[in-house]
């Protein structure tokens, strides 16, 4: 196989993953410290590998997403093209921040993500959600060391592998 296709199979087996993490139950008390796991695996993508992650592929996650969630169609395909849209913008600054930057910019997008998500809830007449509501981007801020950590051990790995 070819590298670029390589990276693409692993992109698409993060994106499941993260997609199954994403539709796993939790009792009631632990929902809103779900991070958005599909919005972190593609900051990631993003971030370190572009090719294979454009905002076409960013809408048809989205669209893949919302299927799977029973939302809004387009909801999630529109904020995840928002998303990688702003990662594309600023890549070369993200890439070489420290960790304790990188996680802060990483909490910026997550919290972007949530403002594009409460303007969708109130256009469309839904209550608005509690406080709780803004703890799933601090949950994917405090896990993103290990994403990023665990994701970058992965690509890397699969390099290794495709060398020898």
């Amino acid at each position: 196989m070819s590298r670029p296709r390589d990276r693409a199979g692993l992109l698409v087996a993060a994106l499941a993953v993260a997609m199954l993490l994403t539709l796993i139950p939790l009792p009631g008390w632990l929902e809103p410290l779900r991070p958005y796991w599909v919005g972190l695996v593609l900051i990631y993508w993003t971030m370190e590998v572009p090719e294979p992650v454009s905002l076409g592929t960013a809408f048809v996650v989205g669209l893949v997403l919302d299927l799977l969630t029973v939302s809004l169609m387009g909801l999630h395909a529109f904020s995840l093209v928002v998303l990688v849209y702003l990662v594309r913008r600023f890549r070369a600054r993200m890439r070489f921040f420290p960790p304790w930057q990188q996680a802060l910019a990483v909490l910026a997008l997550l919290v972007n993500d949530r403002i594009i998500l409460l303007w969708a809830i109130t256009l469309l007449g839904e209550p608005l959600p509690t406080w709780r509501y803004w703890l799933a981007p601090l949950v994917g801020t405090a896990l993103w060391p290990w994403i990023f950590l665990g994701l970058d051990h992965l690509r890397l790995a699969r390099r290794q592998a495709d060398r020898h």
